[in-house]
């Protein structure tokens, strides 16, 4: 999904003593973390106007396998969508195994409190992960219906005023190194969506179709962690100059889509 800070909160119980364990399974599980990072990135495209994020989320998962949860991080620049600075994401789906893995359907809908109605957009997802030896690995869909906020709205030859679709598929692996606290993760994505800009700037794939990639290191001291990851896409900059000034560049006029390595400190509870 986004490009994040991604909360490392799975193994948070695998220290607990002998006599929890022992103990039934509790109905309800609640988790959540709080982090910084130094360029908030949405697949592979700033956010932050290539600046520093305050982000953070909670989330409560079922025995059964349902769960919901909420996610926010402060903006900047094209990421605002003329709203508050803030993004808020509210989400829920449901888990269960199928064959070694796990299979995760749900639904995110995004949110720009303070801006106009019509930048909020639903995307549905699925995911499926599972394991080969040491390395995790996780295959991912969304697609999110047409809408009037992924519609062509901006002053470009594609904008026809109407409502778009998006499509995007990505896949994730990470693994760790063995008697460290360091694991690897490596992830891929491709877009393919409305040509153009929204309301107020918003689009998922402000350039029809492109990919993001990014390749980093988790150093895991729980509660926290801190991350590296370089991250880019393959958005050249004639591909978006005509979305200027909305899209392409920040206020010192680099490139918000071109590489950058990203640091981030989170802790979970």
């Amino acid at each position: 999904m986004r490009t994040r800070l991604i909360w490392l909160l799975a193994g948070l119980g695998a220290a607990a003593p002998l006599s929890a364990q022992t103990e039934p399974p509790k109905a309800f599980t609640i988790t959540g973390g709080v982090g910084i990072v130094s360029d908030y990135r949405f697949r592979g495209v700033s956010q932050s106007d290539k600046e520093f994020a305050v982000q953070g989320g909670i989330s409560v998962a079922h025995s059964s396998g349902l769960y919901a949860g909420t996610w926010a991080s402060s903006l900047a620049g094209w990421g605002t969508f003329g709203g508050s600075n803030t993004e808020l994401d509210l989400y829920g789906g449901y888990k269960l195994p199928v064959g070694g893995g796990t299979l995760d359907v749900g639904l995110t809908w995004y949110m720009y409190p303070g801006g106009a109605d019509d930048t909020d957009f639903a995307e549905p997802y699925a995911k499926l992960s599972g394991t080969i030896g040491p390395v995790g690995l996780l295959a991912g869909v969304a697609y999110a219906p047409k809408q009037q906020a992924l519609g062509n709205f901006s002053n470009t030859p594609q904008s026809r005023g109407q409502s778009q679709d998006n499509l995007y598929l990505w896949g994730d692996a990470s693994g760790g190194i063995p008697n460290t606290p360091v694991t690897l993760k490596a992830h891929i994505g491709y877009s393919d969506g409305n040509p153009g800009l929204g309301p107020n700037g918003t689009s998922v794939a402000p350039t029809g179709k492109y990919w993001d990639y990014s390749v980093g290191a988790d150093l895991v001291f729980s509660p926290v962690t801190l991350g590296i990851s370089y991250v880019d896409t393959d958005i050249s900059r004639s591909e978006s100059a005509y979305l200027l000034p909305n899209f392409s560049s920040t206020k010192n006029g680099s490139s918000i889509s071109s590489g950058r390595v990203v640091f981030s400190l989170s802790a979970a509870f």
